[in-house]
Parts: structure tokens; sequence; C-alpha cells
């Protein structure tokens, strides 16, 4: 949310000419393959990429099978489901309610704080509450960039997978289980606190 707050405000309020390529780059995990996406960061946060090689130079370990290589992706790969629901609360809201307050000397900072979050603290829950259930269930990019090593990048997919693989299909079913259920109490939670959100705008 530190990154994708920023993000859809500028997407929302800026007049850059970038806007629509930034939209686009911000969308791009919904469409490609996650393990295109993991493919590039592997190379990247790689012993020869530009990120894990800039960190080799200062005498750091790269980032490919790490833990922290796994957070990067993850951040990435979700960014959509945070930034989008942020941006249509965002232009929801409108210009009004900022330029009310800017005409009574609220600072920009004042502006977003006194104003826009709670007037959009709906698209936020919803925001972080799609982010955090997508990262749950992430696989692709996870096993490129962190592959599946136990105690450092072991995660819940991966393990579901590393069952189905050796034929544990028992255990491998328990955890697909927990995982399905979750994700709909997740999105049901959404759609409920979505239209609750709603009712009480209009």
């Amino acid at each position: 949310m530190v990154i994708a707050t920023p993000v859809a405000w500028w997407l929302v309020s800026g007049r850059s000419a970038c806007r629509t390529a930034v939209q686009a780059v911000v969308a791009l995990p919904l469409v490609l393959p996650p393990t295109v996406l993991g493919f590039y960061l592997l190379i990247m946060l790689g012993p020869r990429g530009a990120i894990g090689g800039a960190l080799e130079s200062m005498g750091l370990h790269h980032l490919a099978f790490t833990f922290e290589g796994i957070l990067i992706g993850s951040v990435l790969y979700s960014m959509p489901f945070a930034v989008q629901p942020l941006v249509q609360a965002f232009s929801n809201l409108g210009r009004r309610p900022t330029e009310v307050a800017a005409s009574l000397g609220a600072g920009a900072l004042d502006r977003f704080v006194s104003v826009v979050l709670p007037m959009t603290k709906g698209g936020f829950i919803v925001a972080m509450t799609l982010t955090f259930a997508h990262t749950m269930g992430e696989f692709g990019v996870i096993l490129m960039v962190g592959g599946n090593i136990p105690g450092v990048t072991h995660v819940l997919s991966t393990t579901i997978y590393g069952y189905t693989e050796s034929m544990q299909y028992a255990a491998a079913g328990k955890l697909s289980l927990m995982l399905l259920i979750f994700a709909f109490v997740v999105l049901f939670v959404v759609y409920w606190f979505n239209r609750g959100f709603e009712m009480v705008r209009s």
C-alpha cells in the first residue's frame, strides 16, 4: 500500500502524458503469464542482473532464490490488485472535497490525510484485502524467483505443488481446501463490505 497509494493518487490527479503508459505497466501482471514476470525478475535479481549485480558489486548477496526476492516479486505481481481499487475510490471522490479544503487553507498533505483518506477508506480496505488474498495464492512468480527451498522460500502454494509432485494427494488436498475456503471468505467479506459501503454512501 505504501507504493500503491501514491501511484493511484498520481494516476487520478496527475496530468502527465505518461499516465497511460504507467497504467499499462501496473496492469501488466493481470495479462502476463506469471512465469514471464518471474523470469525477468529472476534475471534482474540474479548475480548477472541489474539489481543483483549491483548488490554483489557492493559486497552483498543477490536476491534470486531468497525471501527478499519473493517479497519483491509478490509486490510487483499484486500491484494491480492494490492500485485499481484505489484508483476507483479516488476517481469516485472527485475533486470537489479537496478543492474546498484547499480554499480553506489546507496544504496538499493535510488535504490527503484529512479529506481523501477518510472518504476513501472503503477502497483501501478492499485493496488491502484483495492484495493479501492474492499474495496468499501466488505460485508462478514465487516458484520462478524463489524456487521451492524448504525453510527459505517455502510458501503455501509451493508446498501444495511439492505434495502433488510427490503424489501426497491427501496432504495437497487439505492445503488446497484451506486455501479455497480462505479465498472464498475473503471475497465474500470484500463484496459484503463494498455493498455496505455503497449503501452508506447513497
